[in-house]
């Protein structure tokens, strides 16, 4: 069911998704536009429920793959919301060259949610190029990936060994170990964290992991502390 996360913005909490064995929880946001358009970001599995909540919101004109790692319900969308207009992040057009993408997200928002929404790619990572966004009107910033986190219990055995060892669990959310790693051109990664900290975030958003509610900026320069250090 469609949350209010701030001022016209809905969220809710899809499926878990098993990806190399572990276990995903899945959540999208909704986004109503001044022009009274709906912006989707990282869509989640699509139900008859879903959809009439949705529409009960606006028309879908955009719908966004905010990293390439998120994509496996694009097609579905696609489906149910033919006049849409799919984004796909840097990356994933050459990985699903089954689905017919409407443009590619950069540093700079499209004109249709332009001034609405602004957006900055965090480039310089081999495991994907994640596109963060700011919703102005909610003070919510929206990640994907790149800061994660599982309540303790969520993993078991030797993935629980795994998710500690990668930072998925722990008092707070965190960047995961592997994308610490994988920032290979720190002077990119750190540029756009700039932009990002510049943001006057009140709320953060991620797929895995609840999300953070208040004092946001505060919650970003802790979790990117190793990133601005020299």
């Amino acid at each position: 069911m469609l949350q209010p996360f701030g001022r016209n913005i809905w969220i809710t909490d899809g499926d878990t998704v098993a990806v190399a064995g572990f276990r995903y929880p899945t959540r999208l946001a909704v986004i109503k536009l001044p022009d009274g358009g709906l912006f989707v970001w990282s869509p989640t599995a699509i139900s008859e429920t879903l959809r009439a909540e949705v529409d009960a919101l606006g028309a879908v004109r955009f719908i966004v793959a905010p990293n390439s790692l998120h994509h496996l319900f694009l097609p579905a969308w696609q489906s149910a919301y033919p006049n849409a207009t799919l984004y796909a992040a840097p990356g994933l057009r050459e990985k699903r060259r089954d689905i017919a993408f409407g443009g590619e997200l950069g540093d700079a928002p499209e004109a249709g949610w332009s001034g609405e929404i602004d957006q900055v790619a965090m480039r310089g990572n081999l495991i994907t190029t994640e596109i963060v966004f700011f919703h102005r009107a909610s003070g919510v910033v929206l990640f994907t990936d790149l800061i994660q986190h599982f309540p303790h219990g969520w993993f078991s055995g030797w993935r629980a060994v795994v998710a500690r060892l990668d930072r998925l669990v722990g008092p707070e959310a965190a960047v995961p170990q592997k994308f610490r790693v994988a920032f290979v051109n720190r002077q990119a990664a750190r540029a756009a964290l700039a932009r990002v900290l510049a943001w006057p975030a009140g709320k953060v958003l991620m797929a895995h992991g609840a999300p953070v509610q208040q004092d946001g900026r505060a919650f970003l320069v802790r979790a990117f502390q190793w990133l601005a250090r020299p």
